[in-house]
């Protein structure tokens, strides 16, 4: 498996980048092949439902119902997917200062949504574990 797995370095490295849309969580009925137009930056099939984050300007075109409105920031570090302790690091800073995450992890890199309301407080708080 391809990326960084040493925490340390991981830590160090994370550059993380404020994304400037604002995204949502939705759940919908029925496939992904359905919702393509949407540009759904990530998707997960639930038994519930399929989950989308999408946009929020795409979710209100679609008359989609959510709840809040997130930003994105991206840990722009290659992380390995066997890597042990990033998500933990973050999600344990961010809750130290209030702040709710929702991390995917992809291929590459980690995303995490935080509220938007709390987006700046939450990429500071996140370059902090770099310092």
């Amino acid at each position: 498996m391809s990326g960084i797995t040493a925490l340390a370095e991981l830590l160090a490295s994370m550059n993380p980048i404020l994304i400037d849309d604002e995204f949502v969580f939705c759940t919908v009925p029925g496939s992904l092949a359905q919702y393509l137009e949407l540009a759904p930056v990530a998707s997960f099939v639930e038994a519930e439902g399929l989950t989308l984050v999408v946009s929020k300007a795409a979710a209100l075109k679609a008359n989609l119902s959510f709840d809040g409105a997130f930003r994105q920031i991206t840990l722009t570090v290659h992380s390995s997917l066997a890597a042990v302790g990033l998500t933990a690091a973050v999600s344990t800073q961010l809750a130290s200062k209030g702040i709710s995450a929702n991390v995917i992890a992809a291929f590459y890199h980690d995303h995490i949504f935080v509220p938007a309301a709390n987006a700046e407080a939450a990429l500071s708080a996140i370059q902090e574990l770099s310092a």
